[in-house]
């Protein structure tokens, strides 16, 4: 790749594909004026394209050819059922299709790989294997579940993402979600209106946006609607379109909540559940809906669950030790599970759509960054 585009690659390695049309008037729909269609693809893909007798050829690299293909079978049906092909709606979607090839090539495949800055200047990077497998599976997969005990990571990291790609115009919305459930004690009524009761549960999720972004720019984002923190309760009802939802404390919702949580995604949406399995503050006998969606949709593909442990832990030192004391005296697995760690499955898939309002190049968030490079905070 050079510059933004595609570069066309030699003969040995080129493949050709046609998409077949109906008719003159199909053809004139789907390409635009004076080819507009098939000069951004020319342009963004590095392809080459004509067309001639309602067909169009595409030659190039393989995988240009199949994004090619893909894009122009959806504009077809677009045109079949009435809808305008628009040339900034076909270069948008074209943009997006480069920035996550290039989100692929640049994002964290290692410890090295950098996701963001924070605002303290330090960078925020996977730590461990697992970590790094975490934040692919984020790149590359529609759901993700990041199952694990406190310290890993798993909130922290995927806030990084979150901001990184809306950054990228990838997605218009950020909501953060966490159920509103007391940590082993009842604290009664809570004083003042309903901002104020419920904002101590949400306060981590504030805490972790607080390492990347200004507190006067957390406050613009919500106020023009961009970055929610909400209650689980509130999500009944609503579909969220090209939004990034992180759920934490995900081992505190019921099978019930789970599902209908899950069920908000709307189009070119990315969801991520976060939780510890180990500290499920639900009734005694209650079932948690984080280890019954693992069993459910553990073979869907596109939906990618990525076991955290003990060795990805990279809070205080001490929170390893406390973790493997409670595990010794309980017989629990490092990473709160039951069962054997799942691997992610991933697929290559659109993410989200560019957003009239994305994040600037302000970071955001606190969570615990510790003085090394990753911000932990789970």
């Amino acid at each position: 790749m050079s510059g933004n585009f595609w570069l066309p690659m030699t003969s040995e390695t080129t493949t050709q594909n046609t998409l077949r049309l109906r008719d003159t008037d199909e053809e004139r729909a789907l390409l635009g004026q004076e080819d507009s269609t098939l000069r951004l693809l020319r342009r963004y893909l590095g392809v080459r394209a004509h067309a001639r007798r309602c067909r169009i050829t595409i030659e190039g690299e393989p995988r240009a050819v199949d994004e090619a293909m893909f894009l122009l079978e959806g504009l077809r049906e677009r045109v079949r059922v009435g809808n305008d092909v628009r040339p900034e709606e076909v270069e948008r979607l074209l943009r997006r299709k480069r920035d996550q090839r290039e989100d692929a090539v640049d994002l964290p495949v290692g410890r090295e790989g950098r996701i963001l800055r924070a605002l303290d200047d330090t960078s925020i990077k996977p730590k461990s294997p697992a970590q790094a497998a975490y934040v692919r599976a984020v790149e590359r997969c529609d759901i993700v579940f990041a199952i694990g005990p406190a310290g890993t990571g798993k909130t922290y990291l995927a806030v990084a993402m979150a901001i990184r790609l809306m950054k990228r115009g990838l997605y218009r919305k950020l909501v953060l979600v966490r159920p509103a459930v007391e940590a082993g004690e009842h604290l009664g009524f809570l004083p003042g209106d309903l901002t104020a009761k419920v904002n101590p549960y949400l306060r981590p999720l504030y805490d972790a946006l607080g390492d990347f972004l200004e507190f006067a720019e957390v406050t613009r984002y919500q106020e023009n609607d961009i970055i929610e923190v909400v209650p689980l309760a509130y999500m009944r009802g609503r579909t969220l379109d090209n939004a990034f939802i992180i759920l934490d404390e995900g081992q505190n919702t019921s099978a019930a909540q789970m599902k209908m949580f899950l069920t908000r995604m709307g189009r070119s949406s990315k969801i991520v559940v976060t939780g510890d399995v180990t500290q499920t503050d639900l009734p005694r006998g209650k079932q948690s809906g984080l280890l019954d969606v693992r069993d459910r949709l553990r073979d869907i593909e596109g939906i990618a669950f990525c076991e955290l442990g003990r060795d990805d832990i990279v809070r205080h030192p001490l929170v390893q030790k406390i973790v493997d004391a409670y595990e010794a005296g309980t017989g629990e697995t490092g990473t709160g599970g039951e069962g054997a760690p799942l691997p992610a499955t991933t697929i290559a898939s659109g993410n989200g759509n560019a957003g009239n309002g994305k994040i600037g190049d302000g970071s955001a968030g606190d969570g615990d960054s510790g003085d090394g490079d990753s911000g932990v905070g789970a």
